[in-house]
């Protein structure tokens, strides 16, 4: 039987307050983890004995959700011999006859701290993570910093060296570039995403143990990228907030085929102690009105948008004014984002308006539905590049990305452009239903609403286009998927069948209305013929309500009846 996450958080602290102890001192075994509990004021002695010989190299690791640890060789820790984060790790070299490595730990924070620790052993022909070091502060530094905003995530690292037996003197890092240097190794990195909709701290537990140990990574996470040592050894990815997902990197040598992993580290791209925008609480109420009246708009759309061509107008003008002054005004102004979305919606509406207007106007079908095509290429191009093929080294450069996209998003009025009802169908059944997908992404986290999230965020910003944008699928996102799919098969088909025997397209309203007007002029049987003009009508029925307001005045001498 599964237990609850709390009764699961409970054991976990009856755990670590057990393996802990009373008196502060924390035995380990290599290669198993242990949970323990931190705080301010009492340093835990982490200790492993009876190290085997051929082990050269011991990284110890411990890992918090949110509350940063301290680790250290000593006591009293200093910059060069520790460690402070929520994923930090040491390295111990070990000299000829070592069998007990000591490490210290405490946390930052007045309360009590969980988390988790491990050791994990290699030996002298393993390569040495952060062996070559440069940048940091450790001299030898196994660790991967992470930094994230909302839109990026990026990680570095510290190269490696080449493994060296005990008492041996370590390779020179820059003794060359030969095959017999460190610059024949390769690092993998790799991606892990928690379970979506879970910030609890005992899951990320139990995963970032998938992460920690090489066999574990190569068979749980999912490998991004090779670098070579020509590498620069830092990678971005895109942001996903309140999405946990843990990095690793595998460092690899080729000649004697052996690997070692760096210490994991992870993120949720987002604040558990901000009051607002924390990451229970990640959408604006702004943005769940705006996509909330945008779904019931696209799913009046995605149902009856072709028999009421006009508010099918509306919707795409919307769609299309709306992306494009958001982008204008992000990239020109540095207003707030409240004040933006306000500013979007209204210059959508104007557009949606315009739109109808232009229809009524000139009454072009051909324009309409192009832009309405493109609008559906939009969005088919935006799922194209949202599968790992968007990640493909090739379209990290602008001009490549930007022609293939927009390729693929004018294929779409060119295949249709001999049947525009049916391509107004299908863009009026899967844009509506995305919509909706819009809108759940509000208020329950999911990866779809990455799908034109991204290219967004590839428009506002600049560098975007260095991260690689890999999200989860799992579970809510299959559900959502069908929904999406479910919608959108429904919409189409009840428009087809509603709408076969139907005049593709309504007449133009402004012939007809001109039409009408000459006919009345000019016939004069027709009984609209003598109605007089709404000018007229208009001031007439002024004229009678002005009477009604108006004191009756006497009308001469009045002399009472004689009998």
């Amino acid at each position: 039987m599964r237990l609850p996450p709390c009764v699961l958080l409970l054991l976990g602290l009856a755990e670590a307050l057990r393996e802990a102890g009373a008196s502060g001192l924390l035995e380990l075994s290599l290669g198993k983890f242990r949970n323990v509990l931190l705080n301010q004021t009492n340093p835990v002695e982490a200790v492993i004995r009876n190290i085997a010989s051929n082990v050269t190299v011991v990284i110890f690791q411990v890992h918090a959700q949110q509350n940063s640890v301290v680790i250290s060789f000593d006591k009293n820790p200093s910059a060069n011999s520790s460690g402070t984060g929520v994923d930090k790790g040491l390295i111990s070299i070990l000299r000829p006859q070592q069998s007990v490595c000591t490490w210290y730990l405490r946390s930052l924070d007045a309360n009590q701290v969980l988390s988790t620790a491990i050791s994990i052993p290699y030996m002298e022909k393993d390569p040495i993570p952060g062996g070559c070091n440069l940048e940091f502060d450790l001299e030898v530094d196994p660790n991967i910093y992470l930094d994230y905003t909302l839109v990026d995530i990026h990680i570095k690292f510290a190269p490696a060296n080449l493994g060296y037996a005990r008492g041996a003197n370590p390779p020179a890092c820059d003794s060359g570039t030969g095959q017999n240097s460190r610059w024949r190794l390769r690092y993998d990195v790799y991606q892990y995403f928690l379970p979506e909709n879970n910030l609890s701290e005992m899951v990320l537990m139990s995963h970032i143990r998938k992460m920690s140990e090489v066999q574990s990574i190569k068979a749980n996470g999912v490998k991004m990228l090779t670098l070579t040592t020509d590498d620069k050894t830092n990678v971005y990815f895109s942001s996903l907030p309140g999405q946990g997902v843990i990095y690793n990197v595998i460092v690899w040598d080729p000649l004697w085929n052996t690997s070692a992993a760096y210490i994991p580290v992870h993120t949720y791209a987002c604040s558990f102690v901000d009051l607002v925008d924390n990451c229970s609480s990640l959408s604006k109420l702004s943005t769940k009105i705006f996509f909330t009246v945008l779904a019931v708009l696209g799913l009046f759309t995605c149902f009856f948008g072709h028999r009421f061509w006009k508010t099918d107008l509306f919707f795409m003008g919307f769609i299309i004014t709306g992306f494009f002054s958001f982008v204008f005004i992000t990239r020109v102004t540095g207003l707030g984002y409240d004040v933006r979305l306000i500013l979007t919606a209204v210059a959508g509406i104007i557009g949606g308006l315009l739109l109808v207007a232009s229809w009524w106007r000139f009454g072009s079908v051909l324009l309409c539905m192009l832009l309405i095509g493109l609008v559906l290429g939009f969005l088919f191009s935006s799922v194209v590049f949202f599968t790992p093929l968007g990640d493909y080294r090739v379209f990290r450069d602008d001009v490549v990305f930007w022609v293939t996209f927009s390729s693929i998003a004018l294929m779409i009025p060119v295949l249709f452009v001999g049947c525009p009802r049916i391509l107004n169908l299908l863009a009026c059944g899967i844009i509506g239903s995305y919509s909706v997908v819009l809108a759940i992404a509000c208020y329950i986290y999911t990866s779809l609403a990455y799908i034109t999230l991204d290219l967004l965020r590839r428009i506002l910003n600049d560098y975007f286009s260095r991260a690689y944008t890999n999200v989860p699928f799992q579970t809510n996102d299959f559900i959502i998927l069908a929904v999406w799919i479910m919608l959108a098969l429904s919409g189409v088909t009840v428009q087809l069948r509603r709408e076969r025997s139907e005049v593709p397209f309504p007449p133009h309203p402004y012939l007809i209305w001109k039409r009408e007007k000459e006919r009345r002029s000019t016939n004069i049987l027709d009984p609209s013929h003598h109605i007089r003009p709404l000018r007229e009508r208009i001031h007439s029925k002024l004229l009678q309500i002005k009477e009604l307001f108006q004191k009756e005045q006497p009308a001469g001498e009045r002399t009472p009846l004689l009998l």
